[in-house]
């Protein structure tokens, strides 16, 4: 369930949210980024994801985060579960009067290129990184790094 804007503020401002990050490969193991469009972490590249709703299970989540962000609705049994991450910002959604802190679920799938359809509303484009050079870029953000660097 989306929240109003004014509520959603508040809650961003007292209590962490928790997400899923998709951390999406290709058959020659090169990882999907998207360079977003939205604070926080805006202008940088980062791994698909989104926000987990209130009495939504982690099932239902991923499915709709895969489709929403990847324009393809993946089961999480299709996924490998990397482990638990925190995302801390120095500013959020509406600006930088307060900070965000994100607790995230890693999930890593492996797609075919043909089958994703990439929406422009979180992320305004795209690119396929080898691991080395994501790792090396300064504007791959480093919490996309850590889910390459903890493995």
């Amino acid at each position: 369930m989306r929240l109003d804007r004014e509520l959603f503020r508040t809650i961003v401002a007292h209590t962490p949210l928790i997400s899923i990050d998709l951390i999406v490969k290709n058959k020659e193991e090169m990882a999907l980024l998207g360079q977003r469009q939205n604070r926080p972490a805006q202008d940088f590249w980062f791994v698909p994801g989104g926000r987990i709703f209130k009495d939504e299970s982690i099932e239902d989540a991923f499915k709709r985060i895969s489709r929403e962000e990847l324009g393809l609705e993946i089961s999480l049994d299709k996924a490998t579960f990397i482990g638990v991450y925190e995302h801390f910002y120095n500013d959020n959604f509406s600006g930088t009067d307060f900070t965000t802190h994100y607790v995230v679920h890693g999930y890593e799938v492996t797609l075919n290129e043909e089958e994703l359809h990439l929406p422009l509303e979180q992320h305004n484009d795209y690119c396929w990184f080898n691991v080395d050079s994501l790792l090396k870029h300064t504007n791959v953000h480093q919490y996309t790094k850590n889910y390459f660097l903890s493995r």
